[in-house]
């Protein structure tokens, strides 16, 4: 427990507080609210605080014991008035707990008989309470029908002078519950009552709602036939996701095997369209038709080398379909590197192109910068080290292998990239690049060029595109998106391939093609014709130790390059 929740309690008595064998829980309420008034913390830690002191509270018993104590504490609630629900989950919530480390005193079976007359007072509308801490009350007492019944008074007779059973009592009330469409209520107290009416009709009605989630635990309760219609009625309405994920989690493939091999499918397909292919074939790999399908998802992307390895790999290259189709059948929808221009893309893992690439970028004065790392996977563990930078120009793509660089001169590329990442005169286009700063500070945290950025454009912050991310961008300015499916490649084998190179290079150049548009894209509405000068707040940034800091930019439309202001915003 913090300072501040300690803090909160020093103006309550401890002994006061703590011996509940003389305080009544009237009085522990009063306590109660004079705790959370008094404290200065959020609610939620105040929340969290006093918890902990209910069930020290409880451990230290009563002369009513724990579980009568609360279930008093409940029915009198009503007094603290605007704390009352609030005060009702954190008694119910410390006894749930309470009871869990295996208390089953005496006192239980009284408690019940409370819980159960609160109930019954909430059903008749003699007592009034949230309706999730009713059903609270009726889970963690574990109320069943023959308490329900005990605590029926007389006022609930039927006009024939015949008392209600329990069990009609519970079904009214659901009944109206699922009148109002509180199915989710509806169905926790049948289950927890055990009740099986109103049977499939129920189900019907909430997959008629879309209440899925009421829908699955009412199935799931009847059992077996019921959850096949479920997984039916998710197939009726076109939830094939539902479906799948009832099929997998209660073991219906035998009973749906076409909707199961869907459902294996769709998934297979959303991860390759985040391209985490590892991942994908781990899943397909102990059943040929899901293999044979990711290689379709892979010839489909344009992913050529995925496509031969996993052939290769599990001998696909013998099925008469996969030699019938080649990759180019799919015509390409993606931005090509030809197409911005690029006259070379080059290799840097030697101090000579090293030095060389150094020197072309001083004189240049706006580049586009990107990182690459292999994805891990496995939840829980470090990111792996960046392995490759990538540095563009109008003409020209240097990728930088960071990971051979740093293990042979590591004073040279250091030297080198700070005097082009850190140069005031160049600016450096990123997307994202945040992302990427910190990963080259956790990769290579004993370098000085990665802990200091001077002139740093941000374009994600410029356009705030809000979906699709580069590639969604690249379509919207530049009509045509980016492959990504090489993203989560493994960027750490050495020589990467040919499309891997590709895929790097454009990443970094588009981002100059990108910017050209910055100025026609910030332009205010209605502005006339020829006015060549407007201005606008810069997200160009110095980046130290982690530390942004903004900078005015003057833009003048006719010219490629802003103009900077020293002042700081």
């Amino acid at each position: 427990m913090d300072g501040r929740s300690l803090k909160m309690q020093t103006t309550i008595s401890k002994h006061a507080f703590f011996d509940l064998s003389h305080v009544s829980p009237l009085v522990f309420l009063y306590l109660l609210k004079g705790c959370y008034a008094y404290g200065t913390c959020k609610a939620t830690v105040k929340f969290r605080a006093l918890q902990k002191q209910v069930h020290l509270v409880l451990l230290n018993n009563s002369q009513a014991g724990p579980a009568t104590f609360i279930a008093c504490c409940i029915c009198i609630m009503p007094v603290v008035d605007s704390y009352r629900d609030g005060f009702s989950h954190l008694v119910l919530s410390a006894l749930r707990h309470f009871l869990k480390l295996g208390y089953c005193g005496d006192d239980v079976q009284k408690a019940k008989l409370y819980a159960a007359k609160l109930f019954v007072g909430f059903v008749g509308g003699d007592i009034h309470i949230d309706e999730g801490i009713l059903i609270k009350v009726v889970q963690i007492f574990d109320l069943n029908l023959i308490d329900i019944e005990k605590a029926i008074p007389d006022i609930h007779m039927k006009e024939n002078n015949k008392m209600e059973t329990g069990k009609e009592v519970v079904e009214n009330y659901v009944f109206r519950l699922i009148e109002c469409q509180s199915y989710l209520t509806a169905v926790d107290l049948l289950i927890q009552f055990s009740i099986r009416e109103p049977g499939d009709s129920l189900l019907l009605k909430m997959m008629k709602c879309q209440q899925f989630k009421a829908a699955e635990k009412w199935a799931a309760f009847l059992g077996k036939p019921t959850l096949c219609l479920l997984v039916q009625e998710c197939a009726n309405q076109k939830l094939g996701q539902p479906a799948y994920d009832v099929i997998k989690k209660y073991d219906l493939r035998n009973e749906f095997p076409e909707l199961y091999l869907q459902g294996k499918e769709s998934s297979l397909k959303k991860l390759a369209e985040k391209g985490v292919w590892e991942i994908a074939e781990a899943r397909a790999k102990c059943d040929g038709h899901l293999l044979e399908y990711l290689v379709y998802l892979a010839m489909e992307a344009g992913y050529s080398e995925k496509v031969e390895e996993l052939c290769t790999r599990y001998s696909l290259e013998g099925f008469s379909r996969f030699k019938e189709l080649e990759v180019d059948a799919f015509p390409s929808r993606y931005l090509q590197l030809h197409e911005l221009f690029i006259e070379d893309v080059i290799w840097v893992d030697e101090v000579h192109n090293l030095r060389n690439a150094t020197c072309y970028f001083e004189e240049c004065k706006v580049v586009g910068v990107d990182c690459e790392w292999k994805p891990n996977y496995v939840k829980g563990s470090s990111q792996n080290k960046v392995s490759i930078m990538q540095i563009a120009s109008e003409q020209k793509v240097y990728i930088f292998d960071l990971i051979k660089l740093h293990e042979d001169v590591p004073t040279v590329l250091d030297e080198c990239l700070s005097s082009i990442l850190q140069s005031p005169s160049i600016l450096k286009l990123g997307y994202n690049f945040q992302c990427d700063v910190k990963q080259l500070a956790h990769s290579y945290g004993e370098l000085t060029c990665f802990k200091y950025y001077d002139m740093l454009l941000d374009i994600q912050n410029v356009f705030k595109e809000p979906r699709g991310g580069l590639s969604g961008l690249a379509e919207k300015i530049l009509g045509t998106g980016l492959n990504k499916t090489r993203r989560n490649s493994n960027w750490e084998q050495r020589p990467l391939s040919q499309y891997q190179i590709e895929y790097a290079a454009l990443d970094a150049a588009v981002l100059l093609h990108i910017f050209r548009h910055v100025g026609s894209h910030t332009s205010p509405a209605g502005a006339p014709d020829g006015h060549a000068k407007i201005e606008w707040k810069s997200y160009i940034v110095w980046i130290l130790d982690n530390f942004s800091v903004h900078i005015c930019v003057h833009m003048h439309m006719s010219v490629f390059l802003p103009l900077v202001c020293i002042s700081i915003c």
